[in-house]
């Protein structure tokens, strides 16, 4: 294995014991590279987010590190090359992974599957939850059930006291305001977002990038997070706006009138909350009618495909960005 941030990768994993990690990737894709992990879930932790942690080159990694090169003032090459890992080597003691023992809280549902298409039948659900453990502890870790597999090779059965290898997505600290909805709480906790995070003084939303950076009073790029936003149909609102406040698990109001793709005959519909929601675990209303940020329950979409000219993030970012903001945040949608 390639060496990163001085230290040898099989050297770093070696307490977990031997046939702890898949060697070949699943679906033709190449296999996890520690290396590429380890620096995902660093630039994870420091607010740079790579999208799906999953060890693999991309457009969400490049994106991250052309941002965490920004905030260190070096040239945005996107690329993981030797001044990049020189900057990464003080958060090397951040394991690339962990091996955690399952409890009954963390696979508690509730689980909801499967979820019908129709908006309409969603409706009468109590919830959009999560389908199936696994789906749940991949939200959790900042990955996919994919990636999950790979780590896990064997098909071990999900269960308290089972014992699995996840990416490192814990949080430094769960240390959140204590005025906040208990069930907000939970949603942080359960996502494991960091506690401790800078105040957003602005917002970009760079279409060009598809990325949405967050700026302080002093104009310093202090975190960024992929995005999607817009399309043909529903193209992003190009100028200033404010963020007015959030809704934190959310409802949705299903309006057909506000969707080209909507089926004809559509009714509206109140959905239920819920991470697999149209607008997943938050929505930060925008002062541009009908338009906000908000999360998704397709986090490995974000950045390839198009929006209902929203602002879509992974819900572990969304929530992320939800502790930075407060009312009357200025929102900057440029091309």
């Amino acid at each position: 294995m390639r060496k990163f941030l001085g230290l040898s990768a099989c050297l770093a994993f070696a307490s977990l014991g031997p046939g702890a990690f898949a060697q070949a990737g699943t679906s033709g894709k190449p296999p996890i590279d520690y290396t590429i992990l380890h620096a995902q879930v660093i630039l994870d932790h420091l607010g740079f987010s790579p999208g799906i942690l999953d060890g693999r080159e991309g457009q969400s990694l490049t994106a991250a590190l052309k941002g965490f090169q920004t905030s260190r003032g070096m040239t945005p090459s996107g690329k993981l090359d030797a001044s990049t890992l020189k900057a990464l080597a003080p958060y090397a003691s951040l394991r690339p992974v962990r091996k955690l023992t399952l409890d009954a809280e963390t696979l508690k549902g509730p689980y909801v599957n499967p979820i019908p298409k129709d908006p309409e039948k969603q409706a009468k659900l109590p919830s959009l939850g999560y389908t199936r453990p696994l789906e749940k502890l991949a939200e959790m870790f900042h990955t996919t059930p994919e990636v999950l597999v790979e780590l896990n090779p064997g098909g071990k059965a999900i269960g308290p006291g089972a014992e699995f290898i996840f990416p490192n997505a814990l949080p430094a600290s769960r240390d959140y305001p204590a005025d906040i909805k208990p069930e907000w709480r939970q949603t942080l906790t359960m996502l494991n977002v960091e506690a401790k995070v800078p105040e957003a003084d602005h917002l970009v939303v760079d279409k060009s990038e598809k990325v949405l950076k967050v700026f302080d009073k002093q104009d310093r790029l202090v975190a960024q997070f992929n995005a999607t936003m817009g399309s043909a149909h529903d193209p992003l609102p190009i100028g200033i706006w404010k963020i007015y406040g959030a809704d934190t698990n959310p409802k949705f109001h299903y309006n057909p009138k506000l969707f080209w793709d909507a089926k004809k005959g559509s009714d509206p519909a109140m959905l239920p909350p819920g991470p697999n929601g149209p607008v997943g675990v938050v929505w930060l209303d925008l002062s541009k009618e009908h338009y906000g940020i908000h999360g998704t329950p397709e986090p490995q979409t974000i950045g390839r495909t198009e929006s209902h000219g929203c602002i879509r993030l992974t819900n572990w970012d969304a929530t992320r960005l939800a502790l930075m903001v407060k009312p009357g945040t200025k929102a900057v949608f440029q091309e």
